[in-house]
């Protein structure tokens, strides 16, 4: 494979990043999984070595350095260690950027720090039961009240929902004159009538805290509202790119690890006198899977240079999520297969991968409405219209 391309300082950084996976994250996952949840205290050992939101200025206690090779870094080695669950980079690099993007000054003092530190986790929340790629469907409304908001509805498949202190909460600021008019709003932990359910069971991915969240007659103050009530939309559009890159880089290094735990397995297990390694049944499946793997890693190293240089595109992104997603099933399916009995074993690490993949082709957009778009983008030219923000 061709030689990637990190600094030096980053190179250190992922070896740093690397041993605290091993010494903080690794030993607790498994009691993480069980309850549901991650511990809060992840989040702030996190903070105090630098590992969280490292592109904010010095001054709110970040690197100051946006570079995405950072947080391709963190991601990587997240899913090589299997603790993808862990959702720091949601809070990190999904979320926190929209601080940056949209909030002023205050509210920049106000949050980032604590951010940066792990003392306050952020999530963001636009799903509901009945609206994921059409925000037109949103049921959800924030009606200005002078000199405050009063934010009515619920939203689901929230990650980090449990533990986040501020939720970024998309709801229709004029529902009957215009209900694509959508504001973004701050909701803090303890707002009156701002209430969340227990973590959702699901499939995978089960240290992850998913939850419902509720919000009946919650008074948003004023100062709460990230950027213009009326332009949500458009800054939801704005992170787009970025959001499916990162489901791309999550993807396709998942992708990897599930691969190298599939060739370890392979060369060990013998059948008829003969490790798996030696059937070319098993050399063509595997060659075929490392093709796919070592080029699309070029193609998403490029679009983290594009991204870098603002030049990344909602269709590049698009089709680096579409293919990253559906090869990880891939990958993972042909993984459990060479494994056989083993493979449908919980102790096992390619069964827990299996069941953690199958999320990646629905969140951050579904693969056919990453179809739809690059498809749209064939015949109309570049179109972003569409957002879908199941298990945000």
């Amino acid at each position: 494979m061709l030689k990637r391309e990190f600094t030096e300082e980053q190179i250190m950084f992922r070896a740093a990043y690397r041993k605290f996976l091993e010494q903080e994250i690794i030993p607790h996952m498994e009691g993480w999984r069980n309850n549901g949840i991650v511990d809060r205290e992840a989040f702030l050992k996190a903070g105090a070595q630098g590992f969280l939101m490292t592109w904010p200025d010095e001054e709110y206690g970040g690197l100051g350095d946006n570079d995405f090779r950072y947080e391709q870094i963190i991601i990587e080695e997240n899913q090589y260690a299997i603790t993808g669950d862990w959702s720091c980079t949601l809070h990190s690099r999904l979320v926190g950027p929209y601080f940056q993007r949209f909030g002023n000054a205050e509210q920049k003092a106000r949050f980032l720090p604590k951010c940066v530190s792990g003392e306050t986790i952020l999530a963001i929340a636009m799903t509901e039961p009945d609206a994921g790629s059409d925000l037109a469907a949103m049921r959800a409304t924030a009606i200005d009240q002078g000199d405050h908001y009063l934010l009515n509805g619920n939203k689901t498949f929230i990650s980090n929902g449990v533990n986040a202190d501020v939720v970024i909460v998309a709801a229709k600021t004029d529902p009957i004159n215009n209900p694509r008019q959508i504001g973004l709003f701050l909701v803090e932990r303890g707002f009156k009538g701002f209430e969340r359910g227990e973590p959702l069971k699901k499939l995978g991915q089960k240290a992850q805290d998913t939850a419902e969240l509720f919000f009946q007659n919650v008074k948003v103050p004023k100062e709460n509202t990230l950027g213009d009530p009326t332009k949500g939309f458009s800054y939801l559009m704005e992170g787009l790119a970025e959001e499916r890159l990162i489901a791309a880089v999550e993807a396709l290094s998942a992708a990897q690890k599930a691969f190298d735990i599939t060739v370890d397995f392979t060369n060990e297990r013998k059948l008829f006198k003969k490790t798996l390694a030696e059937f070319q049944n098993t050399q063509f499946k595997l060659a075929e899977l490392k093709a796919e793997i070592d080029m699309q890693q070029i193609y998403i190293d490029q679009c983290v240079k594009a991204l870098n240089s603002e030049q990344l595109t909602a269709v590049d992104a698009a089709k680096a999520k579409l293919l990253t997603s559906e090869l990880l099933c891939r990958v993972v399916d042909e993984g459990v297969q060479l494994h056989g009995g083993a493979g449908y074993m919980d102790e096992y690490p390619i069964c827990r991968m299996y069941a953690d993949a199958r999320v990646t082709r629905i969140y951050a957009g579904t693969s056919e409405v990453m179809k739809l778009i690059i498809g749209r983008d064939i015949y109309q030219g570049e179109n972003t219209a569409f957002i879908d923000r199941d298990m945000a």
